[in-house]
């Protein structure tokens, strides 16, 4: 068959579209940018969902297509990407295109909560275009796939983070119902609704085998990945709503209220349907996690908390040097040294301020660069200057008690280290 994919760069679209391709169906991706690697069944058409052309149009480029895939989705606005138009005008006018070149199926890929109780502007959004295609009254299936699993998922990530904390930070105790669905049962149960004809249309929920509470969930994750039970911390419910809020109020495009409104909410439903497209029970969470990537995924998910915690403590390290040396330290005794390392006396107070002025620049930016491969380098170049000028000025200080050169080396082990985990990532295959 010729199957159109749209949001085959996505999580759950990248699954599908590697499924498909190995069971031999010819794919047609539709995205803004072309795919960095296109198969030999494969063929690239150009489709931005903010600037679709005329449905006439697009439907002359959807001609020998058997089923269209709507796969796109965002949990977060850009400037460019809105909930409106990837997933709500965006995905009708596609329908309307593909009814008008006479699509035999369309499986549109929505969320679980997509309902008439949906308040959140993402459930909302996605629930606008379940509808509208549901009225066509055409051979069509609104997939609500509930929390999925997968490695390289950025929900997964996130939980398998948490999962690996010290303490569990669970939010109104964690008692919010979670039903997850592992991608490789979603990929499986996308596949039939491709493939095969289906003893149902309108909604189905896919969703995992159990329901659980958020606690349980996160447990059942730390015991898989090899690890021994936490401690916990339930946050009260009103710290988790204020905490939203304030993301919120600096982020910029509002997205944390909405999260924790649907995290309250749950996220569980009937599996019947998942049973009925596998011919199976869904896996259960206890078996997410495969023996043999469980060490791999703690290393990934404890440096997702690690290594932030590494760059605080980094720029509070600069942050509070600056601060002792613009008001704490006398600025005498700082002149002195100045002069033991050989500065002349006019150009002390400049050395003094300008490097303190130094230190709280590197301090900031550690804390609001996003990409500060550059940074890392430029205060390993100033520590290992520094370390310098000391060795030959002031050489008795690497045999001071406490040790204040010798300190240089793990901050400079530390840098390193964030120095190679800024490394850009190698493109996909």
């Amino acid at each position: 068959m010729q199957i159109l994919i749209t949001g085959s760069s996505g999580f759950i679209g990248g699954h599908l579209r590697r499924r498909l391709r190995d069971r031999g169906h010819t794919l047609v991706l539709a995205s803004r940018s072309a795919p960095t690697a296109l198969d030999e069944d494969e063929r690239w058409l150009p489709l931005d969902f903010a600037a679709l052309p005329p449905a006439s149009s697009l439907a002359s480029k959807l001609e020998g297509i058997d089923v269209a895939v709507n796969a796109v989705g965002i949990f977060r606005e850009t400037t460019r990407q809105t909930f409106d138009a990837l997933h709500a005008s965006g995905p009708i006018a596609l329908f309307e295109a593909c009814i008008a070149a006479r699509v035999r199926r369309i499986v549109q890929i929505s969320a679980l909560g997509a309902d008439a109780e949906a308040a959140s502007r993402f459930h909302l959004s996605k629930r606008a275009a379940d509808e509208a295609l549901l009225a066509r009254g055409i051979d069509a299936v609104v997939v609500q796939p509930s929390l999925v699993f997968g490695p390289d998922g950025a929900s997964s990530r996130l939980f398998l983070m948490a999962a690996t904390l010290p303490v569990l930070l669970l939010p109104a105790g964690g008692r919010q119902r979670v039903q997850p669905i592992h991608v490789d049962d979603l990929t499986e149960a996308l596949v039939a609704l491709c493939e095969r004809p289906v003893a149902f249309t309108g909604r189905a929920a896919l969703v995992g085998a159990e329901a659980l509470s958020i606690a349980a969930y996160l447990r059942t994750l730390r015991r898989s990945l090899g690890l021994r039970a936490a401690l916990t911390l339930s946050v009260p419910a009103f710290m988790a709503a204020a905490s939203a809020r304030l993301v919120d109020a600096v982020a910029h495009r509002p997205f944390a209220v909405d999260a924790w409104a649907m995290l309250q909410r749950g996220n569980e439903g009937p599996v019947q349907a998942t049973r009925a497209l596998l011919g199976r029970s869904p896996r259960a969470p206890d078996r997410f996690v495969a023996s043999n990537e469980a060490s791999d995924l703690r290393t990934r998910a404890q440096l997702g908390w690690l290594l932030p915690v590494l760059r605080l403590s980094i720029a509070g390290v600069w942050i509070v040097t600056a601060f002792v040396s613009f008001a704490v330290y006398p600025v005498a005794d700082s002149f002195a040294l100045l002069e033991r390392a050989g500065v002349p006396a006019a150009l002390r107070p400049l050395a003094l301020y300008g490097a303190a002025a130094l230190d709280l620049a590197f301090g900031v930016g550690s804390l609001l660069l996003r990409r500060r491969r550059w940074l890392w380098l430029a205060q390993i170049a100033l520590i290992v200057g520094y370390t310098a000028i000391i060795t030959a000025r002031l050489p008795e200080f690497w045999l001071h008690p406490y040790g204040p050169v010798l300190k240089n080396l793990p901050m400079l082990a530390a840098l390193w280290l964030l120095l190679e985990f800024e490394r850009p990532e190698e493109p996909r295959p």
